[in-house]
């Protein structure tokens, strides 16, 4: 092949990588999954406070020390929605491990496990003050009110990424928002639980893993 044959491939194929390219928008970097999860836990921070401020802190306190078991369940769903938000972060990124999403897993057992105790302290301390069935509803809604505008913020910080797992994502992020909305709830839940209000807690937290990862898995897989 002459030099004259070769130089003209080249060119060719040249003009063939500067038309393909031609038309391509340049792409913003991904901010890393800690800088992300850092601008997470300081907006929920900022929620926190704002809540806080026109809460009963010194009923809540009270309340918390008389039941010294109550942290189990406080400390865990507060873990479960830290360690929530740090793996959803990670799953967004096309080259993280799929196992990120067992992260929350063992705060999440703490968490659910504790919230029971309640309704066995209803057989050992029968003067404690429960949730009744007309106070229950009043969770269910405070859990989902919150969760609502979360789920739109997580599914917005992870919409630029791509994750290779969205439903797992989403899932996470669902376990994550409920889990920080329903640590959130402490601040007005001055009652221990009973069975009804587990069963309500329960619900609201299936309510908003289930909607996050239908709503939330469909939204990241139009993405691809």
């Amino acid at each position: 092949m002459s030099d004259d044959t070769k130089m003209t491939g080249h060119l060719v194929h040249d003009d063939f990588i500067n038309a393909l390219s031609a038309d391509l928008a340049p792409v913003r970097r991904v901010w890393s999954p800690a800088v992300r999860s850092a601008l997470w836990f300081a907006g929920v921070a900022a929620a926190a406070i704002a809540i806080a401020s026109v809460s009963d802190l010194p009923a809540m306190a009270l309340h918390i020390a008389s039941v010294p078991d109550m942290w189990l369940a406080i400390t865990g769903s507060v873990l479960t929605g830290i360690l929530g938000a740090i793996a959803v972060f990670q799953l967004s990124m096309p080259d993280r491990s799929p196992h990120w999403a067992l992260l929350p897993l063992p705060a999440a057992v703490l968490w659910l496990g504790a919230s029971g105790m309640g309704c066995l302290r209803y057989i050992l301390q029968p003067e404690s003050h429960f949730a009744g069935i007309a106070e229950a509803p009043h969770c269910l809604f405070f859990i989902l009110g919150l969760s609502l505008p979360m789920s739109v913020v997580m599914i917005f910080a992870m919409r630029r990424a791509f994750t290779l797992y969205p439903a797992r994502t989403s899932t996470v992020a669902g376990l994550a928002i409920a889990a920080t909305a329903a640590s959130m709830l402490n601040l007005f839940h001055p009652f221990d639980a009973t069975s009804t209000d587990v069963l309500v807690h329960a619900l609201a937290i299936a309510i908003v893993i289930g909607a996050n990862r239908y709503l939330g898995g469909r939204l990241l897989n139009a993405g691809k």
